[in-house]
């Protein structure tokens, strides 16, 4: 199924529906009436199979105490195997409402208050907020900028490791809002580092299946045969692949005994829940049925993205687009048009976008936005449109 066909098939009016994206604007950015170009998820009905599974599960009736079936198992096993190259095993995974929950269990869980816990920035906000709102110390490695696209400074990492005796490393892989897919020598070089100096590693992996270049994305557990999996802890989740965020559920999955002992001792103190059976419904579908919405979905990703990248080079050549390799998010410096104190008045007030700032992901990208791709054609040609068009009346 093209782009075309794709929307026409299954994009929605999401107003309305207690849409944090849409229906929060006022909330959110003071305005109602901005075209939402922020928050991760989609514009897009998820995969037939899906609905169906769980019109079929609503139709029982019945939503008491559930667990985790095998099927499930077996259709995300195939789904990590096929796509992925990795095969986890059961006694490996537990479950959360959500990949930053699981954050949040993790800095608690592994380290004490004052220690220091490392992220490579710009990276997703929440990551910050995990290390901060639990007491610890936050260290920030910057990624290197090279005309929008981002490397990491080996160097440097180690350094920040041994001079803040750093205990824990929240990887994104891919990168948000980098873009990056990080290649094997490249993961393979940054785990070595953790592991040479006892650092543990939760590799955030829930964008693994938004890849838009030609890298392909290898699970952490896997690097170099694997020599690294007793070091790590990976998350995923089906939220941002078949645009499921609501039904709070993804994965936890640790491979060490000893790892995965000191998280359950954890994890009684704070998560006596059971598991969502419509989560666990919906995502068993899509993992055995959702390939095909999968692709279409991907097909729209890419022509967005062609699309701004063909425009702004036209309209706004100075805007520096980062190369989007993985993830649906598009992350642009503003910064050769614009005094990085004015991007919010002119992204929000003159282009009336609701975006996510720069400033948001780390102190230095104060300047740039990130733009949401997952979303109809129109409201991409509207956002470049409306920066284009304001850019030239500066």
């Amino acid at each position: 199924m093209n782009a075309e066909q794709f929307c026409a098939k299954y994009a929605v009016d999401r107003m309305g529906t207690s849409s944090l994206k849409w229906d929060a604007l006022q909330v959110r950015f003071g305005d109602p009436d901005l075209i939402s170009m922020w928050v991760a998820d989609m514009e897009f009905r998820t995969c037939d199979a899906v609905i169906e599974a769980m019109t079929e599960r609503a139709r029982h009736g019945v939503f008491g105490y559930s667990f985790v079936p095998d099927e499930y198992y077996e259709a995300f096993f195939n789904w990590e195997e096929k796509h992925h190259g990795y095969r986890p095993q059961k006694d490996w995974m537990r479950f959360s409402t959500g990949v930053v929950v699981a954050l949040y269990w993790f800095v608690n869980a592994f380290t004490k208050p004052g220690d220091s816990v490392m992220i490579l920035t710009p990276v997703y906000y929440p990551f910050h907020n995990a290390v901060k709102d639990n007491g610890r110390k936050l260290v920030t490695c910057e990624l290197t900028n090279t005309d929008g696209r981002y490397t990491i400074d080996y160097e440097k990492f180690e350094k920040d490791i041994v001079d803040n005796d750093v205990k824990l490393f929240i990887q994104c892989s891919p990168h948000n809002p980098a873009g990056r897919v990080w290649t094997e020598d490249e993961l393979d070089t940054v785990l070595g580092i953790c592991k040479r100096h006892n650092v543990l590693v939760v590799s955030d992996e829930i964008h693994q299946d938004i890849i838009l270049g030609d890298k392909k994305q290898i699970p952490s557990a896997i690097v170099k045969g694997g020599k690294y999996a007793d070091n790590l802890i990976t998350v995923t989740a089906p939220s941002k692949t078949f645009n499921l965020a609501g039904l709070l559920n993804s994965h936890i999955i640790i491979e060490n005994p000893e790892i995965r002992a000191q998280y359950d001792n954890y994890a009684k103190t704070v998560n006596q829940t059971e598991v969502n059976i419509m989560g666990l419904t919906a995502a068993q579908a899509a993992y055995t049925q959702g390939e095909d919405w999968l692709e279409g979905a991907l097909s729209v990703m890419r022509e967005n993205y062609e699309y701004v990248c063909k425009t702004l080079k036209e309209g706004a050549p100075k805007i520096v687009i980062t190369p989007l390799e993985g993830t649906y998010l598009m992350w642009l410096d503003m910064r050769a048009y614009l005094d990085p104190d004015s991007v919010k008045d002119f992204t929000q007030n003159k282009c009336r976008l609701a975006v996510d700032y720069g400033e948001w992901f780390g102190s230095q990208c104060k300047g740039f936005i990130r733009l949401n791709l997952a979303t109809e054609p129109k409201y991409v040609k509207a956002a470049i449109e409306n920066i284009i068009k304001n850019i030239k009346a500066l």
